[in-house]
């Protein structure tokens, strides 16, 4: 019996809807509501794809240092200790599984306290905000309801006297809840939209320096290695031009060349 009754008061609220958007029935504006509401949609939109994209770049800082190793390990195999620039293949080797480490020991687990969680808690909020806001649907709708009936009662008065004075019982108990509710979201709102200050400013704070630490971390691995590279008088640019020539020069790159124009 209770499902069969729930199931007529949503096909009710589902013809009220209707009746609603056809103007014909009388409907509940609430400029105030419709303004804060459309500022806490606009924070969650921004909020949620903020925890996404903070998720994203701790994916790609693990990634980059996973494949640091992999390239490390893989260059490693070019040389070995007494090639020229091997010593310098086994060092780079080690900073960079170094970093690797530091990066999942500490950077990582601080990202995750100091930026990700504080972000994650504050989304957690929306779920239940979101659900408040449907029940605040429902009591609107089901007082915009109530109020059509009285309407129609007054326009057409029913042969029972005592018609009218429940209609109109039910639709002051409907406008009671609804504005009781519709009094909490729109006093609540704007503190959720508040609440952002103290999660997302010291997030942002936190993603800054993290980001500044993993840098730091990084060139001080680096900088170690910069003796096995000794400085010279052309720029990086014009020893990249010159290998490329020694390339083109080679028969194997003429005849590739070569093939290609052919075709």
């Amino acid at each position: 019996m209770s499902f069969l009754s729930g199931f007529k008061k949503n096909l009710n609220r589902a013809g009220q809807s209707i009746k609603q958007r056809t103007g014909g029935s009388d409907r509940t504006n609430d400029s105030e509501f419709e303004e804060e509401y459309d500022r806490f949609k606009s924070l969650e939109k921004k909020s949620e794809k903020l925890a996404k994209e903070a998720k994203g770049y701790l994916d790609s800082m693990r990634a980059m240092t996973s494949s640091q190793v992999r390239i490390a390990q893989t260059m490693e195999g070019f040389y070995d200790e007494s090639a020229p620039m091997g010593p310098a293949g086994i060092e780079y080797k080690k900073a960079i599984e170094k970093l690797d480490e530091e990066a999942r020991s500490s950077l990582d687990a601080a990202y995750r306290t100091t930026v990700m969680e504080p972000l994650g808690r504050y989304c957690s909020y929306f779920p239940e905000i979101n659900e408040a806001i449907k029940r605040r649907h429902k009591m609107l709708s089901e007082y915009d309801s109530a109020k059509s009936k009285v309407r129609k009662l007054v326009d057409r008065p029913s042969e029972d006297p005592q018609r009218l004075p429940r209609a109109e019982q039910e639709a002051n108990l409907a406008r009671e809840m609804y504005e009781n509710i519709n009094s909490i979201i729109i006093n609540d709102l704007p503190k959720i939209i508040e609440l952002r200050v103290p999660y997302i400013d010291p997030s942002f704070e936190a993603l800054v320096k993290s980001q500044l630490r993993f840098s730091q971390a990084s060139y001080e691995q680096l900088e170690g290695l910069r003796h096995y590279f000794p400085p010279s008088h052309e720029t990086a640019d014009n020893r990249v031009d010159d290998v490329l020539q020694q390339m083109r020069e080679l028969t194997i790159c003429g005849n590739f060349s070569f093939i290609i124009t052919i075709k």
